[in-house]
């Protein structure tokens, strides 16, 4: 009878110990769960919030296309994570049409459309932070195997060029407002930036050539006004100080 007992108390405790193992790993699966259906529920509002700002300026079909397909991915394994959710079948549905709704093969002329910059330094830090979140979201799905190389490079060059010409018009705005203003020294500053900014591109196109020459020929324009000023404050300079010497060598009045 003794065995019999001790036989049943370990046989309780074992049971014990599988059902408590049993029931951690359903909830070290759950948590798991959780995270991931968080992380991509974060990928999908990262990826919406990047279109919405993207559509300030012109990007190409493709690179939507590539953009939808990141959220139809996401919600497909959240789907496949927890298909009770609310609705995510009409949403993986939804996202599946608009992925099949895009015509890839259009063209956007992204690549040589100018760019409308918005008016105040804001938009234009938002615009800025929007074309490299598109770099980085691009580059992540090359890393993750769903966009080919070739499909890569070329987008990411678009968005290249699109970020430089932001750069670059953003200071000469600034450079021509501090002519505008006179205030040579700081406008001499503002297109130096911009022209260093292109010399540095290693394979300049049309526009990188184009502006480069034209904002170089705006550059020596305030540089020779500079040297103006400068030639006329040091005669102002050279005046004065003939002025005190007159002054102080001239003939001593008698009152």
């Amino acid at each position: 009878m003794f065995a019999i007992i001790v036989g049943l108390i370990v046989s309780l405790v074992v049971v014990a110990i599988v059902i408590n193992a049993v029931q951690q790993h359903k909830a070290k699966q759950e948590a798991e769960k959780r995270t991931e259906i968080a992380k991509q529920k974060s990928v999908i509002d990262e990826t919406e919030s990047v279109l919405m700002s993207a559509s300030q300026f012109s990007i190409s079909p493709k690179l939507v296309w590539i953009l939808h397909q990141r959220i139809q991915n996401a919600l497909k394994i959240i789907y496949e994570l927890n298909p009770t959710l609310p609705e995510i079948k009409q949403r993986v549905r939804d996202a599946e049409e608009r992925v099949q709704s895009i015509d890839v093969n259009a063209s956007s002329g992204g690549e040589q459309s100018a760019v409308n910059l918005p008016e105040n330094d804001k938009m234009i830090i938002q615009m800025i932070q929007s074309i490299k979140k598109l770099r980085v979201l691009l580059r992540a799905e090359h890393s993750k195997g769903k966009v080919d190389t070739q499909t890569y490079m070329y987008e990411d060059k678009i968005l290249e060029r699109m970020q430089l010409k932001v750069n670059v018009e953003t200071l000469a705005r600034r450079g021509r407002n501090a002519m505008s203003s006179n205030m040579l020294g700081s406008a001499r500053q503002y297109f130096e930036k911009a022209i260093g900014a292109l010399e540095a591109q290693t394979q300049p196109d049309e526009y990188v050539q184009t502006r480069r020459a034209e904002l170089g020929e705006t550059l020596r324009e305030i540089q020779n006004n500079l040297k103006n000023v400068n030639a006329q404050d040091r005669e102002k300079k050279k005046a004065a100080e003939r002025d005190e010497l007159d002054e102080l060598f001239a003939p001593k009045r008698k009152w």
